[in-house]
């Protein structure tokens, strides 16, 4: 176990915190990253429980696309290489008041050697309709609103 692995999990919530006393509003973005057989990509944090989108923070100067196309390399393996068109833009305030995330669709992409540095435990790729159990309820609602299976919402 590297040094970021042991402390992450402790520098990581006062971290967040700062962001949020520091900062208004915050934004993440996550990837809902297709394989050509209908498969979704998910990872598990060491961090935080259960099976989750890839993505994350946008930085300040960053824009969107350019934080979910680091996103995805470092935690996934994927390259984005077309369009990323957005999914829906979704209300965080259980975690925190100002918080928004953006979802958008991947289709267009080529795998690459992921560079979490201890971030992520695993990376795996699932049938959408049959997800593991530890699957988040917000990711849940992501691909079931993707497949058509429930109304866009605009909370997280």
């Amino acid at each position: 176990m590297n040094w970021r692995q042991r402390f992450e999990p402790l520098v990581r919530p006062l971290m967040q915190a700062f962001w949020r006393l520091s900062r208004g509003t915050t934004l993440g973005v996550r990837g809902l990253v297709l394989r050509s057989d209908g498969h979704v990509v998910l990872v598990r944090h060491t961090y935080v429980g259960g099976w989750h989108l890839p993505g994350g923070g946008v930085e300040k100067g960053e824009s969107v696309r350019d934080a979910l196309v680091h996103e995805l390399r470092d935690e996934a393996g994927v390259v984005v290489e077309g369009e990323a068109p957005v999914l829906g833009v979704y209300a965080n305030h259980r975690r925190f008041r100002g918080d928004h995330v953006v979802v958008c669709v991947v289709r267009d992409w080529s795998p690459c050697v992921p560079d979490a540095a201890g971030e992520i435990d695993a990376v795996d790729w699932f049938d959408p309709t049959d997800l593991p159990e530890a699957t988040t309820p917000a990711t849940r609602a992501r691909i079931s609103e993707f497949l058509g299976r429930s109304p866009v919402t605009d909370t997280w």
